[in-house]
């Protein structure tokens, strides 16, 4: 089986430097190096012919600890996905609605340090969720907007991987833990097909504190990435999810590659690859997309 060792640095010249590393990992694995391909400013692949891919991940790893180099070891054959599924707060975008959303009710602290152990998988998803929701209660329907408009914000790179992917025939969808007031948007703005997340219950003028049921967690990303698959008759090795939290990482376990971005390290340590440093292109380099094909 071909391996496929993808590097991510910030330039060109940070890109010589870690071609050197790479090549000198895979020397240490004992295999033969196929070629190699520059896929565009600071980004290239290696060919490595045979081998076991997680003793060359490690040997990666290792290679480009403390370095602003982001890598992918996978089989060469089938990189190239038909199925993107993403997590949108902190992922897609740059902020986490909810706790912007706190921020107008005066709470933004305290909601967002039950977020972030929520994220690192301390406490169940839906139970943070739930608790976050009913301290919104009151909370004027405009600010809704409001955090759109000021708050919200595509990632580095959000809108070319969703678009190139799509232009490539696949298929893109936005899954979230988040509200589908905002993923309706950023969905639209990014170039995603459709978009999945939970909705906030209000009375017509406020949000009454409630999140409709059931709740969007851990399991109904991974159902949707499952149900995405099946419509489409692609194979789970076809698919590509990318997420940051612990109520992401079944989908990142299931699909084809999975994709840890700037994540927990619950997520990050069982992800097939993680992106800490470059921007969301990352994706499309690390399925073999050359610069020259990004839409």
């Amino acid at each position: 089986m071909r391996l496929v060792l993808t590097l991510v640095a910030r330039d060109y010249d940070g890109l010589h430097e870690a071609l050197a590393e790479g090549l000198e990992a895979v020397a240490g694995t004992g295999r033969t190096i196929a070629g190699t391909e520059v896929l565009g400013d600071g980004a290239a692949d290696v060919f490595v012919d045979g081998g076991e891919l997680t003793r060359l991940r490690a040997r990666a790893a290792a290679a480009f600890e403390g370095r602003t180099v982001d890598f992918c070891v996978q089989p060469a054959e089938g990189r190239r996905k038909r199925l993107l599924v993403a997590d949108m707060d902190s992922t897609i975008i740059s902020c986490e609605c909810l706790d912007e959303l706190a921020d107008f009710a005066g709470l933004k602290a305290e909601i967002a340090a039950v977020t972030e152990r929520a994220m690192a998988g301390e406490i169940p998803f839906e139970t943070a969720l739930t608790e976050r929701v009913a301290r919104l209660a009151g909370l004027d329907l405009a600010m809704l907007q409001r955090t759109y408009d000021e708050r919200v914000r595509l990632n580095p790179g959000a809108r070319t991987l969703a678009r190139t992917m799509t232009a490539h025939g696949a298929r893109c969808v936005l899954v979230s833990g988040g509200f589908e007031f905002f993923t309706e948007r950023v969905a639209k703005a990014a170039g995603f097909a459709a978009h999945r997340a939970n909705r906030l219950i209000d009375d017509g003028a406020r949000l009454t504190g409630a999140v409709g049921q059931p709740i969007l967690g851990r399991e109904a990303k991974l159902a949707a990435l499952m149900e995405e698959a099946a419509a489409l008759g692609l194979d789970l090795s076809e698919t590509l999810a990318v997420g940051d939290g612990a109520n992401d990482l079944a989908m990142i376990e299931a699909a084809g590659l999975g994709v840890a971005w700037r994540a927990k390290p619950v997520v990050a340590a069982r992800a097939d690859a993680r992106v800490d440093h470059a921007d969301l292109t990352a994706l499309l380099y690390f399925q073999g997309y050359g610069a020259d094909e990004f839409a």
